[in-house]
């Protein structure tokens, strides 16, 4: 007597690339801005803060939009550098709200460069961060319902 082994389900491949790079950003452009010589450091890169500190405003930005007053960021939960950003790069920092919590907003952005001011647009950054809608007191507030809801 033989016994039949259970088949396991094929397993179709992946058409996901997870390694290919993203040909187009996600979100609304909310920062435009040029990459200065004072930004750099003596490699001629740009600071890493200077870039995080672009993507901060730009998530306050839409955050305090959407909370519809003053937000303070409390988390930045994920943060990666993929390529460097030089001087005369024109840093462009998009937004999209992941996910609004009772007092909290996350925000997914990325970061692309236009090279040489008009060349090709590469992502060079991509990030979330978390901020908390803050009430005339400085003290957590709730995140009013969005407009129209």
């Amino acid at each position: 007597m033989s016994e039949t082994q259970p088949t396991e389900p094929a397993i179709e491949p992946s058409t996901e690339t997870p390694n290919e790079p993203a040909t187009e950003p996600r979100g609304e452009l909310v920062i435009r801005t040029l990459a200065m010589p004072a930004d750099a450091n003596p490699a001629g890169d740009i600071f890493g803060g200077w870039v995080l500190s672009q993507m901060d405003i730009a998530g306050g930005i839409t955050a305090g939009r959407r909370a519809r007053g003053r937000v303070a960021t409390v988390a930045v939960t994920a943060m990666t550098f993929h390529l460097p950003v030089y001087v005369g790069d024109v840093l462009c920092v998009y937004v999209e709200i992941e996910e609004v919590g009772r007092t909290s907003i996350t925000v997914a952005l990325e970061s692309w460069v236009l090279r040489r001011r008009l060349g090709e647009r590469v992502r060079v950054t991509e990030g979330r961060f978390v901020f908390v809608a803050i009430g005339e007191d400085g003290r957590p507030r709730q995140v009013p319902p969005e407009a129209g809801a």
